[in-house]
């Protein structure tokens, strides 16, 4: 009989693509987890894993399987989850994905308010970016995403909590004396420093800017907001950033300006993401809401 253990120990394997590493990832001996592949296999009378002393490959029956135990387990993942729908509110443990140009400033935001009404909620959180965390997502390996929207997120649930504008940034010494409001077309779009690709933000300001998906200065390429701060405090050029992030980015510079986009909006959404048959919904609409207050308090 096929065990959920033996599920979950593929399922970890695929991911990782190394016993060692899948393993510890189980809390379990690497012997263990390979006796329990070896075991699925045989059951199933197919390969899964094709592997030697330097690689894991899945193979093309084992992506059908693999493909079949993430249903399975998201079904068992949500089978465990009903026994906390008629318990205290966060009573259960829960996994959230948050995008990096979130993460730093909602977080500090919020959590000590969730902390204080919910001591005993065991929160874990994730950083990825977010194609990363839809797939996570998707295969049931968190919970739920703070995203910010648009960004595909097909068959996926989404309980937008706040909604805010960009802000450009600036050295003092280059900013108009007296401007209260700036417009894309008052930009100067040579010395306008975004992103790497692959960022979400990246793309919300330029389709805020109404420009085209490329870097408007090449000769930078920042992961950090904090860096590209850095680099306008260095009279390198300026940024966009959003509402969010102004009060940690530009609290201690005292040589920046942060002058709103006054181009329409929102310029971005912030989300919770769930899937659709995610059974603890309630818990979800408790953080929406506990969320969108503290943001509230303190963007004001």
């Amino acid at each position: 009989m096929i065990s959920i253990k033996q599920l979950y120990y593929a399922l970890a394997l695929e991911r990782a693509l190394h016993f060692k590493k899948a393993a510890e990832a189980c809390n379990v001996s690497q012997s263990t987890l390979s006796t329990a592949i070896n075991e699925l296999e045989k059951q199933l009378g197919m390969i899964i894993f094709e592997r030697n002393n330097k690689q894991v490959l899945v193979t093309n029956d084992g992506k059908q399987i693999l493909a079949k135990a993430k249903k399975v387990k998201l079904e068992v993942d949500e089978l465990m989850q009903l026994s906390q729908q008629n318990k205290h509110p966060f009573s259960g443990a829960m996994t959230l994905g948050v995008i990096p140009t979130i993460g730093p400033y909602l977080l500090p935001k919020v959590l000590p308010e969730l902390r204080k009404n919910h001591p005993d909620f065991k929160l874990k959180i994730i950083e990825d970016q977010s194609h990363v965390l839809v797939d996570m997502l998707r295969n049931g390996d968190i919970d739920a995403a703070v995203l910010a929207l648009p960004f595909p997120i097909d068959g996926l649930m989404s309980f937008d909590f706040w909604q805010e504008d960009f802000y450009w940034v600036s050295h003092k010494d280059e900013c108009p004396s007296r401007v209260q409001e700036i417009t894309s077309e008052e930009l100067e779009i040579e010395k306008l420093m975004l992103l790497k690709d692959g960022h979400c933000l990246k793309d919300h300001a330029l389709a805020a800017c109404k420009l085209q998906k490329q870097n408007p200065s090449s000769e930078f390429d920042s992961a950090s907001l904090h860096t590209l701060i850095q680099m306008v405090a260095g009279k390198l050029g300026s940024t966009l950033v959003p509402q969010m992030a102004l009060d940690q980015l530009i609290f201690n510079e005292s040589e920046l300006r942060a002058i709103h986009l006054n181009e329409p909006g929102p310029h971005r959404t912030i989300s919770l993401i769930i899937r659709p048959n995610y059974v603890r919904t309630h818990e979800i609409t408790l953080l929406q809401k506990l969320f969108n207050a503290q943001l509230a308090k303190k963007c004001a």
